[in-house]
């Protein structure tokens, strides 16, 4: 079983940054693909961003060149740098692990863009 454990959301004004944290619970870097998903009200859950064991990274196209995902193999951590932040960013945010048939997700983090 793998556990996810996500922070860094938060309040913030538009043109901020945030740098949202996914501690997993063990060296899974190697044999997952992680992901960023978010998921505001109403609307269906969206892949932001994913990288995988060789760190090659993808973005949906509403974030490219403001966000990056990046992972920390000694510390078991996967982390997306949010920069210049728009309102319609707003959404929960998931950490997620993938291979084959297997999911393991965090427990998602609030992030609101507001003025």
């Amino acid at each position: 079983q793998v556990q996810l454990v996500e922070s860094g959301g938060g309040l913030v004004q538009p043109g901020g940054s945030l740098r949202l944290s996914c501690a997993a619970s063990g060296s899974i870097f190697s044999r997952y693909v992680m992901g960023w998903y978010r998921q505001a009200p109403g609307k269906q859950r969206e892949l932001v961003a994913t990288i995988t064991s060789g760190g090659s990274t993808n973005y949906v196209d509403s974030v490219k060149g403001r966000f990056t995902i990046s992972r920390d193999s000694a510390k078991n951590t996967v982390y997306l740098q949010m920069n210049s932040l728009k309102p319609e960013d707003t959404a929960v945010y998931y950490c997620n692990a993938h291979r084959s048939s297997l999911d393991y997700w965090g427990q998602g983090t609030q992030v609101t863009v507001s003025s």
